[in-house]
């Protein structure tokens, strides 16, 4: 086998980006449980995200805690608690397989690669995930606000190589490109490939953070082209 592994981005690979319009009101949605201003909520949350994807929050709801007492403001655990929901479900609307990620996921593991998965994400997405259809068929998900680090620190595309038991040259890498994801795996040894589906066109560019900007590189518009990249004969069908 040319690869051994494959290791998927979660956030526009497996399931699409957020949303504009349901990601903006959600976070209306919280600062109304909550009774604040939507604007300074809106910038707290902002200011807290690389907090919220390396653990410094433990809970949504401490991150929202957080933000309260920023403010100066004393609130119920209750409306903390809805708050934190309204993002939960948002969040669980969210990991949403793309139309052919299960199929492709599905492929590759009955053709015995390792599956692996590195998410940059709150702590919204480990709770979540084994209600996903992603949990029993990734074999390894690693979701920074665990592990303390995120994409492109080397350590991370490190420990999902540790943990599949696969070496990184024996890896592909699939990501759409967020926070250099792909230019920290090849800095590794891992072999990149973009993806960018046609449909999401550009006003999915700011949920992007740090892009990686005139990549050059392998890339596919569908998952189910992974398939004949790893191996010809899989992409029969696809």
């Amino acid at each position: 086998m040319k690869y051994e592994a494959v290791i998927f981005d979660l956030f526009g690979t497996l399931v699409d980006n957020f949303a504009f319009q349901g990601y903006q009101g959600t976070l209306s949605g919280i600062a109304s449980a909550l009774t604040l201003p939507s604007e300074d909520f809106y910038r707290l949350w902002y200011e807290t995200s690389h907090m919220r994807a390396t653990g410094f929050f433990e809970t949504v709801e401490a991150n929202i805690e957080h933000i309260c007492r920023t403010l100066g403001l004393q609130v119920e655990a209750d409306r903390i608690s809805a708050a934190a929901r309204i993002r939960i479900d948002f969040t669980r609307r969210t990991l949403t397989p793309r139309q052919d990620a299960v199929e492709t996921l599905a492929r590759l593991k009955a053709a015995g690669y390792k599956i692996g998965l590195i998410s940059d994400c709150s702590p919204d997405v480990p709770l979540l995930w084994q209600e996903t259809a992603f949990a029993s068929l990734v074999d390894v998900p690693i979701f920074s606000c665990a592990v303390g680090f995120k994409k492109p620190d080397p350590r991370i595309y490190t420990l999902i190589c540790e943990r599949v038991a696969v070496m990184p040259q024996k890896c592909l890498y699939v990501g759409d490109g967020s926070s250099r994801e792909l230019t920290g795996a090849s800095q590794v040894g891992m072999h990149p490939v973009l993806i960018r589906v046609p449909y999401e066109g550009t006003i999915y560019e700011s949920f992007r953070p740090d892009p990686e900007v005139g990549w050059q590189g392998c890339t596919v518009s569908t998952l189910k082209e992974v398939l004949g990249l790893v191996d010809s004969r899989l992409s029969d069908g696809a």
